[in-house]
């Protein structure tokens, strides 16, 4: 998911977005775990895609913005 995304995206939607790329991040770390063949650049992928998200949302709260 692109930074671009991610801006356009409303407050909900977001915290919606980052619930499920959390679940996905879990999973493929379950599935690391069990020995099953995971692409790793997936997982690098979902850590980098909460970080934007995360970001976008602070930004937002520390704006005062309501979207």
């Amino acid at each position: 998911m692109n930074i671009d995304e991610i801006r356009k995206m409303k407050n909900d939607e977001l915290k919606t977005e980052l619930l499920n790329i959390r679940k996905e991040l879990f999973n493929l770390r379950l599935q690391s775990g069990t020995g099953q063949h995971v692409r790793p650049h997936l997982m690098h992928d979902a850590k980098k895609t909460i970080a934007r998200i995360k970001t976008i949302l602070n930004e937002r709260d520390l704006a005062g913005e309501a979207k």
